[in-house]
C-alpha cells in the first residue's frame, strides 16, 4: 500500500490560523486549493435518507465510494466534507488505497488528526485483494450501480476486462445470463448474484449490522480485513464469518486500540469471531491455520 504521505492531503479554508490548528492536530500535508480542481469529486460518505423510502424496516442507504476507487484506482479524488465526516472519509480512502484530498471543516481537525495517527500506527501489510466473483466493467452507469450494490452487501468482486476462468461467477451486464433489463434494478440484481454465489461460498459475512462495509486482502498465509462503519454509532459485538480456518487474532480499532477477538470458533471450514467494539474503523489481521 502507498505511503500515507502520498495518499492524503488536507485543505481547509481560513488562512494561517486554520493551518496552525491543523498542524497542532498533526496534519502537516496541506493541499493547495488549485490542486482540488483537478481531482474527481466523491460524494460525502455515510448514511442518507432517500425520498419516498422512509421506513424503519428498510436497509439504511449507505453512501460509500469504495466501488468508485476499485473502478478507477489510478484517479485522484477529493472529498468536500461537512463537519463530522473527515475521519470516515479518511478511513474509506485508506481502506481502498485512494489518492485523496480531504477538504474539511476546521472543527474536524482533531478527529482527522487522530485518524491519521491511528492509520500510521497500523502494522505495514500489503496484500492482494480477495474476491469471490468477477465483474466485466463496460463503463456504464448501470454496471457502476451494480458494483455499488455488490460492495454495500459485502459481495467481494474484482473487475476484469473479460470473463475469467479464475472465477466461478463473472458478471457481464448485457450477456444472456445477466440481461441489462435485470440490472436496471440493482438491488434485485445483487440479490440474484448473492443467491448464485450462495452464502456458504462467500469469503466474508457480517452479522449484527447493515452499515459496515468490508474490504478484504490476503494470500495463502494471512488476511487483512478492513471494517468501515458508515452508521455513525459504535457497534458492540460485531460478528464476522470468514470462509477458511484462521487462528484467533486482534482488531486494531480507532479510538480503542488493540482488542482481542471474542468467541472465536473454527468449524466446518469457516471461522467466526466477534469484534468487541467497532467505532468508525478497524483492521483485523488473521493468520491461516494448517489444514
Amino acid at each position: 500500500m502507498k505511503s500515507l504521505l502520498l495518499l492524503f492531503c488536507v485543505y481547509s479554508a481560513g488562512g494561517s490560523e486554520v493551518t496552525a490548528t491543523l498542524a497542532a492536530a498533526g496534519i502537516t500535508r496541506i493541499c493547495a486549493e488549485a490542486d482540488l480542481a483537478s481531482r474527481e469529486s466523491l460524494p460525502v460518505p455515510g448514511i442518507t435518507a432517500r425520498a419516498n423510502l422512509a421506513s424503519p424496516t428498510r436497509i439504511p442507504w449507505i453512501v460509500a465510494n469504495g466501488w468508485r476507487v476499485i473502478r478507477n484506482p489510478k484517479s485522484k479524488y477529493v472529498y468536500e466534507l461537512p463537519a463530522g465526516k473527515a475521519a470516515l472519509a479518511a478511513a474509506e480512502a485508506h481502506a481502498y488505497g485512494a489518492d485523496a484530498a480531504l477538504k474539511i471543516d476546521p472543527s474536524d481537525a482533531g478527529a482527522l488528526g487522530a485518524m491519521l495517527t491511528f492509520l500510521e500506527g497500523l502494522p505495514a501489510l500489503d496484500l492482494p485483494i480477495v474476491a469471490d466473483l468477477a465483474v466485466v466493467d463496460d463503463g456504464s452507469a448501470v454496471t457502476g450501480e451494480v458494483m455499488n450494490l455488490l460492495a454495500r452487501r459485502n459481495l467481494l468482486y474484482q473487475i476484469v476486462p473479460a470473463p475469467s476462468p479464475r472465477f466461478r461467477i463473472t458478471v457481464a451486464i448485457g450477456s444472456p445470463q445477466y440481461p441489462r433489463e435485470e440490472a436496471a434494478d440493482p438491488s434485485a440484481f445483487a440479490l440474484k448474484i448473492r443467491r448464485q454465489l450462495t452464502d456458504d461460498q462467500r469469503t466474508v459475512r457480517v452479522f449484527g449490522s447493515e452499515t459496515v462495509i468490508c474490504r478484504l486482502t490476503g494470500d495463502e498465509r494471512q488476511l487483512r480485513l478492513h471494517l468501515i462503519n458508515y452508521g455513525g454509532r459504535d457497534i458492540e459485538g460485531l460478528r464476522i464469518r470468514l470462509r477458511g480456518s484462521y487462528a484467533s487474532g486482534a482488531a486494531h480499532v480507532l479510538g480503542v486500540g488493540r482488542q482481542e477477538l471474542q468467541d472465536h470458533v473454527v468449524a466446518s471450514g469457516s471461522t467466526e469471531f466477534s469484534v468487541p467494539r467497532l467505532t468508525t474503523y478497524a483492521v483485523v489481521d488473521l493468520a491461516r491455520t494448517a489444514p
